[in-house]
């Protein structure tokens, strides 16, 4: 008789000390957070901010915040580390989608949205200017149980390069956000199954290579090109973070010229409170 299988143990990502200096001897000294909180008043309550100042970002961009500006917690409105607040919410649907970006600094100019009406309703992107850079943080539709919104996201996918690429032309550009993509195999646990779900379709690891091909670098494997098993994003279901059954979902995307000045990408994957963990840069 069989013996019943033996589990097997995960494979877990143990995220390196930082790097604290560049390829070329910059010394890092920019530090900019990113973080899929999946509701931003559990996610306070969950003590996230703690993380943030143990953390200590000059930026702090969060998304899928799912509250309206004036259901905002004391606790983050607050908060004197981020004297600049900026906040983006739904129009239509309150508790949906949302993303805000908290900065040390004051930018030069903030924006909202793409610029496009189809695409802004929803809260998802803030744009601002710094002195040397533009910094994007991106809450990108998901294409739904079913595909029912890839149709959509093919659209949104394409109108976002454009926006980017001209923002590019002015100054470089870092974004960072939940892009809702696994570009390659190595960034989930289950590539084989997840062919036909968002996040993983044909369609949307296409778009993502697009936005590549026009210049700009997936920082985290630009450093780390062999790297499985970083993810970011583990479904509350089946235990599935402890498992690390995750996708890489969050990253940091920047312009080629901003490469020499790149010191570390993280994935900072035993931060709790949302089923995503924050990554930060260091620049």
């Amino acid at each position: 008789k069989k013996s019943a299988k033996e589990p097997e143990a995960p494979v877990l990502y143990d995220d390196p000390p930082d790097r604290l200096t560049s390829k070329n001897s910059h010394q890092a000294s920019l530090r900019i957070t990113s973080w899929n909180v999946d509701g931003l008043r559990a996610w306070v309550k969950k003590k996230g901010l703690e993380w943030v100042r143990e953390e200590a970002p000059d930026v702090l961009c969060l998304q899928e915040t799912k509250c309206a500006e004036k259901s905002l917690p004391a606790e983050i409105t607050d908060m004197p580390e981020f004297p600049h607040k900026y906040w983006a919410g739904s129009e239509e649907k309150e508790g949906y989608s949302g993303v805000a970006m908290l900065c040390k600094t004051e930018p030069l100019n903030v924006t909202y949205g793409i610029g496009m009406e189809e695409h802004d309703k929803e809260g998802r992107v803030i744009t601002a200017e710094f002195p040397s850079f533009f910094l994007v943080t991106a809450y990108v539709p998901n294409s739904g149980r079913g595909l029912v919104r890839l149709a959509y996201r093919q659209t949104w996918d394409a109108d976002f390069r454009s926006y980017l690429s001209g923002l590019e032309q002015r100054k470089p550009l870092v974004l960072c956000g939940d892009l809702n993509v696994a570009h390659e195999e190595i960034d989930l646990r289950n590539p084989k199954t997840n062919r036909k779900n968002a996040g993983f379709t044909a369609e949307e690891r296409q778009g993502f290579g697009e936005l590549l091909k026009e210049g700009f670098v997936d920082s985290f494997r630009y450093l780390y090109p062999e790297q499985a098993h970083a993810y970011t994003f583990w479904t509350y279901m089946m235990n599935s973070r402890a498992k690390n059954v995750g996708w890489r979902l969050d990253y940091f995307v920047l312009s080629k010229s901003l490469l020499p000045n790149l010191c570390d990408s993280k994935i900072r994957n035993t931060a709790m409170g949302s089923d995503h963990c924050p990554i930060t840069l260091l620049l």
